[in-house]
């Protein structure tokens, strides 16, 4: 188990995630999120810098009641970009980032996932399972094999 405190984010994260732009429509995310079975997605600019993330609860929340609309028109709702409903200040970690500091993180948010980001680009995505598969591995005696 002592081995898991040896290990960095980029010995599990999900490398080169799919990402969208800031002006994809919530339509358009809402289809890659469930696609690809995932809970959130890094917004990235043209040079991929991270502008932000998305997560099936963000697209949840833009059908909130207010006092204009008792229920949010659907399509107008699902054809709005993504910047509009992305979490802009997300928590981030580096490849270089212990686990045992992610597991901190991931607990402490209750997020599901975060991305990694390498001088401002997003290089992946670190999520519960990959830590999970991550402490089985080190239960097992499994080192990491990246650079330390």
């Amino acid at each position: 188990m002592y081995e898991f405190l040896d290990y960095r984010v980029c010995d599990a994260m999900t490398p080169d995630p799919v990402r969208v732009g800031p002006d994809a429509s919530i339509a358009e995310t809402e289809a890659v999120l469930e696609q690809h079975d995932f809970n959130a997605l890094p917004v990235v600019g043209a040079k991929g810098e991270l502008l932000g993330v998305v997560t099936k609860l963000d697209l949840l929340r833009a059908f909130r009641f207010t006092d204009e609309h008792m229920f949010p028109p659907y399509e107008e709702v699902m054809s709005q970009p993504v910047r509009s409903v992305m979490t802009a200040d997300a928590v981030t970690v580096t490849p270089r980032t212990p686990l045992t500091r992610v597991l901190e993180t991931l607990v402490r948010t209750r997020s599901k996932s975060l991305p990694v980001v390498d001088d401002g680009v997003v290089v992946g995505m670190i999520a519960r399972e990959d830590v999970l598969a991550a402490l089985r591995r080190a239960v097992g005696g499994e080192r990491p094999t990246g650079p330390i």
